[in-house]
């Protein structure tokens, strides 16, 4: 784990990561808790949301081409300054009447991130040894938690301290930083030019960028292994939207608890994330990657079906507490192991594309899971509907790794990393 560190350009790429990451968990936090103090409405907190949504359905999958066309570093640094340019705006809020300009701010920056998003996944396995691509995979998911772990808090503090224009500028910096960080990797890393294409001179710009996005959709159609992932990501981000909804609900009815309960439950699984970074960094390079999707999805969904039913039959708030830590750390073991094998199962040339529409896929499955939680959550009952989440880890655990195996044994489990 220290000696992928150790290699200069990922940990550039780690720290810059980290920072970024913060400072989005503080603008997360502050930006809803600043809506609803000024509003009073929660239709106004849940439209910012969507607003944030919006261009992950949108956008998601057109934006890879653009990345497989460009350096992945230079859009990552351009990414990144035009997220802080895009805060300026909120400077200017002062009153309801303008709470337009955060509905306009948060889609832009929702929209630029769908480029920083497949750069990032297409620019990790060029920057480390094959060996080390499960132990950076799994830093980046203890960046999450870290940044988990320190932004909403920090978020909660600034906004009550510093207000919206605070925020905003302490953001913009985490941005700044970041940019600065990964303008400092050594080399460029534009897209290899994809298997057996010429360069096209005919047709309009947008004709090509059309043939260009519909090359990764049969990409993903004709792979197996690709399409397994996407199978993948289809299950688990229904449960995850499921989850979403009635998290809070869960929190308030089952545990009897408020926004501090629900605090201490994020912290906690922002902890067992760390332990899981760790594991991972430990022993990632023994395991192979589908064995840990394997092992990770299984135990996180029964982990989760603990969390949902021990209420019925163990009363108290601890319990709750310390399954949240336990279920941190399968959850990046599951993590490590799905990113891995679709960064090696991808092409370089299609790595833009494969993630942009993987990324848009699990935000349309979340959105019907949140769907699904909000028409039968009230009829079928909280925990009954929770308990979809925790089923379709469990089957994606048993399942994928068998269905990969048969597909392409022998690259899964080697996992060349193809250029």
């Amino acid at each position: 784990m220290f000696a992928t560190l150790r290699q200069r350009n990922f940990g550039l790429l780690w720290t810059a990561g980290l920072i970024s990451l913060a400072g989005d968990w503080i603008l997360m936090i502050a930006l809803p808790i600043y809506v609803l103090q000024l509003t009073g409405s929660t239709l106004a907190t849940s439209t910012l949301l969507m607003a944030g949504m919006l261009p992950d359905l949108l956008f998601g999958s057109i934006a890879g081409v653009f990345v497989d066309r460009w350096d992945r570093k230079r859009t990552m640094v351009i990414s990144n300054l035009l997220l802080a340019a895009g805060l300026v705006p909120l400077l200017l809020v002062r009153s309801a009447d303008q709470l337009w300009v955060l509905y306009v701010v948060m889609f832009f920056e929702s929209t630029i991130a769908q480029f920083f998003g497949p750069a990032e996944n297409a620019l990790l396995p060029l920057l480390v040894d094959e060996q080390h691509l499960v132990a950076a995979n799994s830093l980046n998911a203890l960046n999450n938690n870290l940044a988990r772990l320190l932004g909403p808090a920090i978020g909660g503090l600034a906004a009550g301290l510093v207000g919206l224009a605070g925020v905003a500028v302490l953001d913009a910096a985490t941005f700044l930083i970041s940019a600065a960080m990964i303008g400092l990797i050594a080399g460029s890393y534009r897209a290899s030019p994809a298997p057996g294409t010429t360069p096209e001179h005919f047709g309009s710009a947008w004709a090509k960028v059309a043939r260009e996005w519909l090359a990764g959709l049969r990409l993903i159609r004709a792979d197996r292994v690709i399409s397994i992932m996407f199978g993948l990501v289809a299950i688990v981000s229904l449960g995850e939207g499921v989850f979403a909804v009635l998290f809070v609900v869960f929190v308030n009815r089952v545990l009897g608890g408020g926004a501090t309960e629900i605090g201490w439950l994020m912290s906690a699984q922002a902890v067992g994330g760390l332990l899981g970074g760790v594991l991972v960094g430990w022993i990632g390079h023994r395991v192979a990657p589908a064995r840990l999707l394997g092992i990770g999805g299984v135990l996180f969904g029964l982990i989760d079906l603990a969390i949902f039913n021990y209420p019925a039959f163990l009363p108290g708030f601890l319990p709750a507490v310390a399954l949240f830590v336990a279920v941190g750390i399968p959850g990046v073991v599951f993590s490590a192991g799905r990113s891995t094998l679709l960064q090696s199962a991808v092409a370089d040339a299609y790595r833009g594309r494969v993630f942009g529409t993987y990324a848009m896929a699990g935000a349309l499955m979340a959105l019907l899971g949140t769907t699904l939680a909000g028409t039968f959550g009230d009829k079928a009952g909280v925990v009954t509907v929770l308990n979809i989440q925790g089923c379709v880890y469990v089957l994606a655990g048993i399942i994928v790794p068998g269905l990969l195996g048969g597909a392409r044994r022998a690259n899964v489990l080697k996992l060349p990393v193809r250029s």
